[in-house]
């Protein structure tokens, strides 16, 4: 099934699958670091089982926290997560400087083909500096590097829609090339774009089928949509949005916030040198919701998904009726949360998007 094809009149839930091992804490007792291919698809598999509606594979060649820690490719992964789930959509992300856009969308035709419709793509044009300088990568500046993801994205489109591409750009130069077998449903594979800074956002506006925020609080994640429609202009009525978000839920808010503030704690001794050394200061991503203690990768907590059963559905559903249609989560220990939040909080929130429609 294609992504294009599903119910969007509910909020679509995912999660962030653990590519790097931990999304709270690298040193939680409860949450071995593990980011082997066997537990993301255990984890996946265990997603999908249980209802939920997609899963992001991020991308890295080396782990941001340190080389001594494992990372899993994610386009090998994402076509053996393919092959092992049936109906869960599977985003991959990929950094359009590591990949040439016409084998790109050649390894996601093929991905596309195994999972019969069920594959996304995630461009993120790259925050962490020491991929590129250890590689000896192309090293562009931030906004440069948006500007490739633009004319990467022109090619990739058009390839991954079977058509035949005669392109001769600033950066990328194909000429006379089409691939077959085309998109196995006739839609190609579905565009989530994330980017916070200007040059992030234009992309986003101008290319993106989902424009993937950092999160937020609310009012800031209503303030982003707004901004990013008024660049998208003719088309920002075809741009949807998601947000990832770190879930924090018990019986009581009272519970929940207990267990945040002891996150946060472990958190806090972690060492981060690593990611915060080799992230370019001109990303934007790192500069939202100062002075928020937060858990989680890419905003966290910093969207209030914390609380009761009853409150986290709540504000699940705020989020969606402002419209943010995919929620990609995080939880630590991963498995036990996930678990909980598919027996409580799941059938909450499906509950209240019946009730509103």
């Amino acid at each position: 099934m294609s992504v294009k094809n599903l119910p969007f009149g509910s909020p679509r839930l995912g999660v962030w699958l653990p590519v790097q091992g931990s999304w709270g804490s690298l040193g939680h007792p409860d949450d071995p670091f593990d980011s082997s291919y066997e537990r993301n698809r255990r984890v996946l598999r265990q997603a999908e089982e249980g209802g939920l509606d997609t899963a992001l594979v991020a991308q890295h060649l080396a782990s941001p926290y340190g080389l001594e820690f494992d990372q899993l490719d994610a386009w090998s992964a994402a076509a053996g997560l393919a092959e092992a789930t049936e109906r869960i959509e599977i985003i991959a992300a990929i950094k359009p400087l590591y990949v040439h856009p016409a084998i790109l969308a050649k390894l996601a035709l093929g991905i596309d083909a195994i999972s019969h419709g069920r594959f996304a793509i995630n461009v993120v044009s790259g925050w962490f500096l020491p991929e590129l300088t250890r590689t000896g990568l192309p090293q562009l500046e931030h906004d440069e590097r948006y500007a490739y993801s633009a004319e990467w994205i022109e090619v990739v489109r058009p390839l991954m829609e079977g058509e035949l591409v005669d392109h001769d750009g600033r950066y990328l130069h194909v000429h006379d090339l089409q691939l077959r077998p085309g998109p196995v449903t006739g839609t190609r594979p579905h565009i989530y774009i994330g980017g916070e800074s200007g040059p992030g956002r234009d992309l986003g506006a101008r290319h993106a089928d989902t424009f993937l925020m950092n999160g937020r609080p609310l009012e800031d994640a209503i303030e982003l949509m707004a901004d990013v429609r008024r660049r998208a202009g003719a088309r920002a009525d075809q741009l949807r949005f998601g947000m990832p978000a770190f879930v924090v839920a018990r019986d009581t808010d009272e519970e929940a916030w207990e267990e945040h503030e002891y996150l946060v704690g472990l958190t806090e001794r972690d060492d981060f040198s690593e990611l915060a050394s080799g992230t370019d200061p001109k990303a934007a991503m790192f500069k939202i919701n100062p002075g928020m203690r937060v858990v989680g990768s890419n905003g966290g907590t910093a969207s209030g998904l914390v609380g009761s059963y009853d409150t986290v559905a709540a504000r699940i559903a705020e989020f969606h009726a402002a419209g943010i249609d995919t929620f990609l989560l995080q939880f630590q220990p991963l498995e036990r949360e996930l678990e909980r939040f598919i027996a409580e909080v799941l059938p909450r929130t499906r509950a209240r998007a019946a009730v509103a429609s």
